[in-house]
């Protein structure tokens, strides 16, 4: 099994695809206004975005891209006014993350976590993966 995609809700696409555009997706399907999606620039993952009515309640979602130079990133995009309501720092989980939230308030954390991205110290261990 291979995750292919995560999409996430949006009151108005016409806002939210050149967001997602200037943070470097590559958009690839546009079914405005109901539906976009995006190829990320790396790997074989997309990400799209669904026009609601109404937004989920509580914390929301959180989606998670990885970015080799986090800092450098991080730098480009706020010069292109992108807000970030956290900079890079350092995770106790030891990844390096930088957050921010969407126009309709999903929040996106790019982070970089090297080889602790998938063996972390604390990792399970499972006859299959020694």
């Amino acid at each position: 099994m291979n995750l292919n995609q995560v999409t996430v809700p949006s009151l108005d696409l016409e806002k939210s695809v050149p967001f997602y555009e200037k943070l470097g997706l590559r958009l690839i399907v546009s079914a405005l206004p109901h539906y976009a999606r995006f190829e990320c620039p790396n790997g074989e993952s997309t990400f799209s975005i669904h026009q609601t009515d109404e937004l989920p309640k509580g914390d929301g979602i959180y989606v998670y891209f990885e970015c080799e130079n986090l800092d450098e990133k991080v730098k480009k995009l706020v010069a292109k006014g992108i807000q970030f309501y956290e900079l890079p720092n350092d995770k106790d989980w030891l990844w390096r993350e930088a957050r921010l939230k969407d126009l309709d308030g999903n929040r996106l954390i790019l982070f970089f976590a090297g080889e602790n991205r998938l063996n972390p110290p604390w990792r399970i261990r499972h006859s299959d993966h020694p």
